[in-house]
């Protein structure tokens, strides 16, 4: 038999437990409460001062990418100077070597002149000593005359005979002073001519002393002109790697963004591939025919590029002014999406990895580095290299975009 007061004591215990319990558990859900909406708190914050930092991440980018555009702008005005420059360099160069080359032949044709004098010199000299033989015998036996011979005769026939052999010493008489009249001239003409070859000589000399001083100089403004711009070069490299690594954290920050706030993070999307009706066709002349479906931008682009198809390569070609006698892989680029309104002024091979949009285009992609850039234009490349001539051309063969950049005009 239990107690009375046993039964009230457990009755109390139990009771104070389930209390316990209870306050132990509204704690519990209150802390829990608490501890949720810290974080939650925390990461708002954190969202806001990271999305202020993007902001003024974009402000930065906008003029780091008008820092480029500038230095774009000069290197291309640059890049045309020095092309300018290597083409006097080797105009004046050609200049020089003709000057020489007259030279030489100047010098030659005065060496001939001179063994050509100093022969006829000899004969003259020769010529002198007979007609000076011919006129000590005159002198000393007298010049008979036809009284003489005929007086002096015993018959016709010896008349006839001295008289002919009379005629005979007066035609060799007359023949050495012709000769030596002839002699003379032409060694007068010789001296002329060799004077005149001299007067040549030394104007050439001098023509060749002032080519070589413009050589100089031009050489000079090359180099000078070349510095400049490999230094505009290096500065504006730094700029893009700037621009890349501030692109770098961009992508970062808002693929952070994207994660914490429950999306997938930027997408990337590739444009759909050409159909067959949509790709240029490569002519027997080598240039391109536009498909008719491709938009008005792509087929001008594509006349412009065939008007320079037979342009030979020239380095710095295209570049300072669209015109020129040759073009280079950006220039030849530059030609074509100008004719296609879609360039304003040239751009470089390294200009072109900032240009437009990123990625591939579905018409027209353009594929840069610092050595080297190519386009696809309506799926045909069009290239300075591998496109079996010596200067810009179209090929159907692709090549590996591998260490190169792909941008696009926007909307193409």
């Amino acid at each position: 038999m239990r107690l009375p007061f046993a039964h009230t004591h457990a009755d109390a215990v139990r009771g104070r437990s389930l209390l316990f319990g209870a306050l132990l558990l509204a704690a519990l859900c209150a802390f829990a409460a608490l501890g949720a909406s810290a974080p939650a708190e925390t990461l708002h914050e954190e969202i806001d001062r990271k999305q202020a930092e993007l902001d003024q991440v974009r402000s930065s980018q906008g003029d780091v990418a008008a820092e480029i555009d500038r230095q774009n702008a000069r290197i291309d005005a640059m890049i045309g100077e020095v092309s300018a420059l290597r083409q006097r360099h080797a105009a004046v160069r050609a200049d020089l070597d003709a000057k020489q080359a007259e030279l030489d032949g100047a010098t030659a044709e005065l060496a001939a002149q001179q063994d050509r004098l100093a022969e006829i010199r000899g004969r003259l000299s020769r010529a002198l000593d007979v007609l000076r033989e011919r006129m000590v015998a005159i002198y000393k036996s007298g010049d008979p005359d036809m009284i003489e011979v005929v007086l002096g005769s015993a018959d016709l026939g010896e008349v006839e005979a001295r008289a002919e052999y009379l005629e005979r010493i007066h035609s060799y008489d007359e023949s050495v002073v012709a000769r030596v009249e002839d002699l003379r001239d032409q060694a007068r003409r010789i001296v002329a001519r060799l004077t005149a070859l001299r007067d040549r000589l030394e104007a050439t000399r001098d023509a060749i002393a002032a080519e070589e001083r413009k050589l100089a100089a031009a050489r000079e403004s090359l180099e000078a002109r070349w510095a400049e711009l490999r230094s505009a070069k290096a500065e504006r490299q730094r700029t893009l790697d700037s621009l890349a690594s501030r692109e770098q954290a961009l992508a970062d920050n808002l693929a952070a963004l994207s994660s914490q706030g429950g999306g997938g993070g930027p997408s990337s999307s590739q444009p759909a591939p050409l159909t067959p009706g949509e790709i240029a066709k490569l002519l027997p002349d080598g240039t391109a025919a536009a498909p008719a479906s491709a938009p008005p931008a792509v087929k001008t682009a594509i006349a412009a590029a065939n008007e320079i198809e037979d342009f030979p390569y020239l380095w710095g070609g295209g570049h300072g002014s669209f015109e020129a006698s040759g073009y280079d892989c950006s220039g030849a680029i530059s030609y074509a999406l100008h004719g296609g309104g879609l360039l304003d002024s040239p751009l470089d091979s390294t200009g072109f990895t900032t240009w437009g949009e990123p990625g591939a285009g579905r018409w027209i992609t353009v594929y840069g580095n610092a050595g080297h850039a190519y386009a696809v234009i309506a799926g045909l490349r069009w290239d300075t290299s591998g496109t079996g001539g010596s200067g810009p051309g179209w090929t159907t063969e692709m090549r590996s975009s591998t260490g190169f950049i792909a941008r696009h005009p926007s909307g193409y």
